[in-house]
């Protein structure tokens, strides 16, 4: 039998700080192993081992490259069955399978990913993974036009944008370690797909409020679907949480409706004739002519229970609506739980949200149920970063530092619905495209990727300021801090940037690393520590630019891995053209690392410039049809990965 679902590790914010990681005055302690989600003690490699595998050179090869000590193997690409019993249609190569058969298919570019151990050895278990978006000149057949601005519906039918929402969302598959590797089971009785038509509950505070009422729901308080989901969070109990980031360009309608548009509108993306996609010409909720409140029903963290494939996905509002990238979870001092966001657009924030009550520890149904509400009562909070290194978490309350009527608030709900706007208010930072949070699982401190501002000191546009110090980012980097009193409720905390990437060689390039030896990139996006505390980074720039000045030098995208300690990184994948390198996990033992390939061959950000690498399925672009894929990742030798 499996062991009970709910246990899990919770990560105390108290722990001594990591020798190193800020210079001078930081404990030489390192806490110790902590049980994982299994109740097994993971495994700790000696830091003479770590980093030790062999660096992989930045490279434009049209494949995977890991170092030689290394092996991997293909995981659950794009089409394939999910495992639902009696529902298991294979992939068409022509993209011929239907809306029905994706709603029960993976889903298309894989992005942030968790696992989940079902028995103590920790070699079987569930992956959860999100599908972020579409490219739909490869979902179907004949493909589509009429993308952006909205003037032309040529290929769109009802079927397509139905199956289209099916293609995102999340996957929950079960999977086993064999004598042949990593195997997917199937059928599972965990196995499911959440997509863009799934019906789920709404809850906190601004469920049922006007905002989110519409002519399909009155109530307020239901919602179809969840999609663009990008980053994602594990809860104490053993939920998933999912990110729904770049909604916006789902909803659109005739051009001549963007007049007399809301600040709030604007400042989301929600403007008739910049949608992405012509959903609104055939399922007329994604018009904005029509459905205007329907948009305030996306940009949510979305629960999931993985262990129950009947329960239903709940829209959580309390933790603010954004283009929602990371719900990274942390228990403070007090036992309360902590959230940390970010908001993943140019001069957006980065949010921490802090329950209102206490993890309830237990595995019983009784512990179970309190803890499910802790994200529905708790206080948001946006960053402020102070030129002195220091910082401030700012609530965002009604009726507080200027959230009123007068500031056009007329309740907490309508703080939350629109939380971009209550950040300007309340005098949050404004970064570069702030997007995946990773806690170090034994000092507590928080990293954040900030991954490009190409805007930042433009015309009109902020200007660089010392949390976001370089005008005309095109490279981003890794800002961390440590909350006061190592308590992730606090306050206040302590920041600086772990790294300015870039190519140092680079005239003005104004790259830092934290140490010699260390591999440049550009573009972080994806972050994840694992129990050993390495930091695994992940890179995302963009297809149409990479190979190109100003990243000649830095090939396709890559995963490194870094530890803080020594503020040592070390190049460790890179990937086939055109992807991105997104979503990453470790598991218990930390001797397999999940990693995903997404959007492979993707020559354009729009998806209209054709494709350039048929991975993993063809040896040629246009040979086949590229496909997102998990890759399992091992050492040869069975040692721990990192080393």
């Amino acid at each position: 039998m499996p062991l009970d679902r709910r246990q899990f590790l919770l990560q105390s914010g108290s722990a001594a700080a990591v020798v190193a990681l800020f210079g001078q005055g930081c404990a030489a302690t390192v806490a110790p192993a902590r049980p994982d989600a299994t109740g097994a003690t993971p495994v700790t490699a000696t830091r003479g081992g770590v980093l030790g595998f062999t660096g992989v050179p930045a490279s434009l090869r049209d494949g995977v490259v890991i170092p030689p000590e290394y092996e991997w193997q293909l995981l659950y690409p794009w089409g394939t069955p999910t495992g639902v019993a009696g529902r298991m249609p294979a992939f068409a190569p022509d993209a011929a399978n239907s809306a029905e058969d994706q709603a029960v298919q993976a889903g298309m570019h894989h992005d942030g990913m968790h696992f989940f151990a079902l028995d103590a050895t920790g070699e079987r278990g569930l992956l959860v993974m999100n599908h972020e978006y579409t490219d739909e000149q490869l979902l179907h057949t004949d493909g589509v036009k009429g993308a952006a601005g909205g003037t032309s519906a040529t290929g769109w039918t009802a079927a397509k944008v139905r199956k289209s929402l099916h293609a995102m969302g999340v996957s929950v598959i079960e999977i086993r370690r064999t004598a042949h590797g990593w195997q997917q089971v199937s059928p599972s009785p965990f196995a499911r797909r959440v997509h863009g038509n799934t019906p789920m509950r709404i809850a906190g505070p601004a469920a049922g409020t006007p905002l989110l009422r519409t002519a399909g729901n009155p109530a307020g308080d239901a919602v179809l679907g969840t999609f663009a989901n990008c980053a994602m969070g594990v809860t104490p109990w053993g939920t998933y949480l999912t990110c729904e980031e770049n909604f916006h360009g789902y909803f659109g309608g005739p051009k001549e409706a963007a007049q007399g548009l809301t600040p709030a509108q604007r400042r989301y993306g929600t403007v008739p004739g910049t949608q992405w996609v012509e959903y609104w010409r055939f399922d007329e909720r994604f018009d904005l002519s029509r459905h205007p409140n329907e948009p305030h029903r996306f940009g949510w963290v979305v629960e999931i229970d993985p262990f129950d494939p009947t329960g239903t996905p709940v829209k959580r509002t309390a933790l603010g609506r954004k283009r929602q990238e990371s719900a990274t979870c942390n228990v403070a001092r007090d036992g309360r739980l902590v959230v940390y966001m970010g908001d993943d657009s140019r001069f957006e924030y980065i949010y921490k949200f802090v329950s209102r009550d206490k993890v309830r520890p237990g595995t019983d149904a009784a512990a179970r149920a309190a803890n499910r509400h802790l994200l529905d009562e708790g206080t948001l909070h946006v960053a402020r970063y102070d030129a002195d290194g220091r910082g401030r978490w700012l609530p965002l309350v009604h009726g507080r530092d200027g959230l009123d009527a007068a500031r056009g608030f007329a309740d907490q709900a309508e703080v939350l619905v629109h939380a971009r706007l209550a950040g300007d208010v309340v005098g949050g930072t404004k970064m570069d495209r702030p997007e995946w949070i990773a806690v170090h699982p034994q000092s507590g401190e928080v990293y954040v990727t900030l991954t490009n501002n190409t805007q930042r000191g433009d015309a009109g546009k902020p200007g660089p300021d010392a949390a976001n110090p370089r005008a005309d980012n095109f490279f981003g980097g890794i800002l961390r801090w440590r909350e006061d009193g190592g308590d992730a409720a606090a306050n206040g905390f302590a920041w600086d940037h772990f790294a300015l990437a870039g190519d140092p060689a680079q005239p003005g390039s104004g790259a830092r690393y934290p140490s010699a030896e260390a591999d440049m990139f550009g573009a972080p996006d994806g972050l994840h520590f694992d129990q050993g505390g390495l930091l695994w980074i992940q890179t995302d720039m963009s297809g149409q630019a990479i190979g190109k000045p100003p990243y000649t030098s830095l090939g396709n995208n890559q995963m490194l891995c870094a530890d803080p300690a020594s503020g040592r990184i070390k190049r460790f994948l890179t990937g086939p053209n055109g992807c991105e390198i997104t979503g990453c996990v470790v598991t218990p033992d930390r001797r397999t690392l999940f990693v995903n390939i997404q959007h492979p061959g993707e020559a354009r950000d729009d998806g209209d410039g054709g494709h350039n690498s048929a991975w993993p399925d063809g040896t040629a672009p246009g040979s086949k049809r590229p496909r997102s894929a998990t890759l399992a990742i091992r050492r040869r030798d069975g040692g721990i990965v990192g080393t």
